[in-house]
């Protein structure tokens, strides 16, 4: 597990600073990585249109890309679409529990303005994605 909070360390680093992703891209794709799912090109195109619902204050982008994922990676390994269901449901409650929201306006009150550093969502990321990696590995 030291490789993988490593791993998602600098691969949320990367892809923030090097590619510029957007936070449920960013997370798609290292959860994409660790469980090895293969991630179509549609997917983070539709990924990139949640960075709009984030800046609105709307739900964060750190829960719509696990939700995402869950999607694709249920589909993947033949999970019924109830079971689905539910895991997206726990993991927006546990999400919730643990970081008191879901909603980018709370997760990150500032807001996006243009005096704001860059990325200032880093340290949330790299946390909220080892939460949901730990969610993932406890489903299954």
């Amino acid at each position: 597990m030291e490789n993988v909070k490593k791993m998602i360390d600098d691969r949320v680093h990367k892809y923030y600073w090097n590619n510029d992703y957007n936070c449920a891209t960013t997370m798609l794709k290292i959860l994409g990585e660790i469980h090895d799912v293969e991630l179509h090109q549609q997917a983070l195109d539709a990924a990139l249109g949640m960075h709009g619902a984030g800046q609105y204050g709307a739900q964060c982008g750190l829960v719509e890309g696990v939700l995402m994922f869950l999607g694709i990676y249920g589909r993947k390994n033949n999970i019924k679409d109830p079971e689905t269901i539910k895991r997206c449901y726990l993991f927006a409650d546990e999400f919730n529990r643990e970081f008191k929201s879901l909603y980018c306006s709370k997760l990150r009150p500032q807001g996006f303005e243009p005096e704001n550093p860059p990325h200032l969502c880093e340290d949330l990321t790299r946390r909220a994605v080892k939460f949901a990696a730990q969610f993932i590995d406890k489903i299954n």
